[in-house]
Formats: structure tokens, sequence, C-alpha cells
């Protein structure tokens, strides 16, 4: 896998906003922990960085066709 160019930043979270969809999803133990951990640091919810760590990947990802 590629690393990206540049780093994502995460600040703390401000009061106020929102305009979201729920859904659920299936994340692994260690992922859990990992966003925990962000989680404590930056005073932001899973919920928000969940859907921040989403919009920086969709905006790197590349999609390749597997067509031989």
């Amino acid at each position: 896998m590629k690393e990206p160019k540049q780093k994502l930043i995460i600040t703390k979270k401000l009061k106020g906003e929102d305009g979201h969809k729920t859904f659920s999803i299936r994340i692994k133990d260690e992922t859990v922990a990992r966003l925990d951990d962000i989680s404590k640091r930056t005073n932001r919810s899973r919920n928000d960085l969940i859907n921040m760590l989403l919009d920086y990947a969709m905006d790197y990802c590349e999609i390749h066709d597997n067509k031989t």
C-alpha cells in the first residue's frame, strides 16, 4: 500500500455540527483501540474520527481495473 503524500491533521473538536446518516459496520478490536486513543487525545468522538478518516481515504484512493 502506498503512503499518502501528506498527513491527515486532526484538530480538537469544537462544538456543533451534524447532517449525518446512521448505519453500522464491523471493525476489528485493534482498530477500535486505535480510534479510542485518537479520540481521547483530540476530544473527538469515534464517529467524528471515522468520518474524517473515510473522507481522507476517499480523497487519496485509486481505483484500478483488474481486467487482464
